[in-house]
């Protein structure tokens, strides 16, 4: 199976130095996280409950 990765809608920007994008792993695989400026460096696969207990984490802590 190929993955289709998505990039953040808050990447891209000229002088973005943080670059994210977010792949559907296999079936029952879980969720990707890689570095759109680095596709060939490898990524960070988390369950769906961990992709989803991060979410709610980076919301409850926004970076400032």
């Amino acid at each position: 199976m190929s993955v289709q990765w998505r990039k953040s809608s808050y990447s891209g920007s000229a002088n973005d130095d943080v670059c994210v994008e977010l792949g559907r792993l296999a079936p029952g695989a879980g969720v990707g996280v890689r570095d759109s400026k680095d596709p060939d460096g490898g990524h960070l696969t988390l369950t769906v409950a961990q992709f989803g207990s991060m979410i709610e984490q980076v919301k409850r802590h926004p970076a400032r």
